[in-house]
């Protein structure tokens, strides 16, 4: 046996970073690769045993601030203590630290923003700036990872970099693993909620990306039509508290559930008779081939990557971002249409299996990272 391929991973975002690194890195080839994972302060140690050779934590903030060039410093130290052959950045603030850290050194590097932070709904003074910032960083990387075709293209309208810097690895999931987590189930009795509720459910950060406005405004409008119904956020964030003081104002308290931070959001999906994704922009949006793997019909904003994956009408429905009516529509025509459900569902299962396994995102990785180093 030859000579490993060393792999130092810099991630600062915890959330769905930290899922798919620990997808992927549980896939790698441990035979020819060592990963080496240098992340922030949100990451747990534990998650990581047995997939990496070294766990290194350094507290990063994800606003820019001049503690960068510190973070950066830190990051270059240990580049020079692991020597690998390839620096992997994961998301924008990772990708702009571990790019400087790497700069003037003879190690490969690789970068995947995960979603751009240009496309997020901010002033034109901030997409200004993070285009800029990318532009610039582009520079110092061998190649960029693009989640979906939405993401490449969104780096060709901007001008980050030339196209053949640019490489699409669809993101996956780890489906087996889903498989698995499906059959710890929690109950509607744990939830208190009746055998024979409606329940409509999201998984996602109550935060503006994922709109749980639109979610708790859909929910009103579902709740007088189907007065049975009950509505399941799989979550936690900043936003709860004003979507919680709106389910007091207009009568939904007693029927909406807020879980709060959980290890395995899917064991609650298995809750749900339709499942949503209603982000104002999304990179990808990993949760919907977990819901498809659940065998849920889907209702998701038809934003940036989210078509790529969900197909209107052929393996869930699409609707209008910010556009809770729309929302309601798409809900009660899967209620009323059982036929189109179940249509919605088994091509669902179909899309899945056949392209977002994270296996085939692990083998993908490994031959772009032979491929660099050769």
């Amino acid at each position: 046996m030859g000579k490993k391929i060393k792999v130092l991973h810099v991630a600062q975002a915890a959330g769905g970073v930290d899922r798919y690194l620990q997808m992927l890195l549980k896939y790698f080839d441990k035979n020819k690769f060592e990963n080496i994972l240098v992340c922030s302060q949100y990451f747990q140690k534990e998650d990581y045993e047995g997939i990496v050779s070294a766990f290194e934590q350094i507290e990063m903030t994800r606003e820019i601030s001049y503690k960068d060039l510190l973070v950066a410093h830190k990051i270059r130290k240990l580049i020079k203590k692991y020597k690998p052959d390839v620096v992997y950045a994961h998301s924008s603030k990772a990708g702009a630290v571990a790019r400087i850290a790497n700069f003037g050194l003879k190690t490969h590097c690789i970068y995947n923003p995960h979603g751009w932070a240009f496309n997020m709904q901010c002033s034109k003074k901030a997409q200004l700036l993070y285009v800029l910032v990318e532009r610039v960083a582009a520079i110092f990387c061998d190649k960029i990872i693009c989640i979906s075709e939405a993401e490449k293209q969104s780096a060709l309208n901007k001008k980050i970099c030339r196209e053949d810097k640019l490489c699409i690895i669809c993101n996956g999931v780890d489906i087996e693993e889903c498989e698995t987590n499906l059959h710890n189930c929690v109950t509607r009795n744990d939830m208190k909620i009746p055998d024979s509720a409606f329940v409509f459910g999201m998984v996602g950060r109550i935060s503006e990306q994922k709109a749980p406005d639109i979610f708790i405004r859909a929910a009103k409008l579902i709740k007088n039509k189907i007065p049975s119904a009950h509505f399941i956020i799989v979550g936690s964030g900043e936003l709860e508290g004003k979507i919680r003081s709106y389910a007091e104002n207009n009568d939904l308290a007693a029927v909406l559930h807020i879980t709060g931070w959980v290890k395995n959001p899917l064991s609650y999906v298995g809750l749900f008779d339709v499942a949503c994704l209603l982000s104002r922009w999304e990179g990808f949006g990993l949760v919907l081939p977990e819901y498809m793997i659940a065998k849920k019909p889907i209702v998701a904003s038809n934003v940036d990557a989210i078509p790529y994956i969900v197909q209107d009408h052929e393996n869930g429905l699409l609707v209008s971002p910010n556009d809770p009516v729309d929302v309601y529509r798409a809900v009660i025509e899967l209620k009323e249409n059982s036929g189109l459900k179940r249509l919605l569902i088994e091509n669902g299962y179909q899309t899945v299996n056949n392209k977002f396994n994270i296996k085939r995102v692990a083998l993908d990785t490994e031959e772009l990272i032979e491929k660099i180093i050769s």
